[in-house]
């Protein structure tokens, strides 16, 4: 059972659905079925937290990789499609909230944290880490 879902994406084909589980600290997945709308086969992709620190939004970008926003943290995490963690960006502000692909080009990552302890808390960041994203909805995507 989903506890507390605060972030959700689709693998490149769009047969799984990764999702936040920011009460069990975890990224989940499941099988989805764009046709009926359907999923099944529930598992953990990748244990995410503990110790103050929550996975709270997500996306996934054009090589399959899911990034992670930490709540408490102080970071995003990347993950690669096997659920090994790639790399960490460290945010200057503790309460890190989501993230997206934006600008013409969907290789602009926008960051947004909330306020709280630490520096810059409430704001909105952007960098440009060398991956791109991805249309935000199942259905949509250009890459077929």
């Amino acid at each position: 059972m989903i506890s507390q879902t605060s972030g959700i994406g689709w693998s490149l084909d769009e047969s799984r659905m990764y999702y936040v589980d920011s009460l069990t600290r975890g990224i989940g997945v499941v099988d989805y079925d764009g046709a009926s709308g359907g999923s099944g086969n529930r598992r953990l992709f990748a244990a995410v937290g503990g110790d103050g620190v929550v996975p709270d939004g997500l996306a996934v970008d054009a090589d399959g990789c899911v990034w992670v926003a930490l709540r408490g943290g102080g970071a995003l995490v990347q993950y690669r499609p096997d659920g090994r963690l790639e790399q960490t960006l460290e945010i200057p502000a503790a309460h890190v909230t989501s993230c997206a692909f934006g600008g013409t080009d969907l290789a602009t990552l926008y960051i947004t944290t909330a306020a709280g302890p630490g520096t810059c808390g409430g704001a909105l960041f952007s960098c440009r880490p060398g991956a791109t994203g991805l249309p935000a909805s199942p259905g949509s995507a250009s890459h077929h």
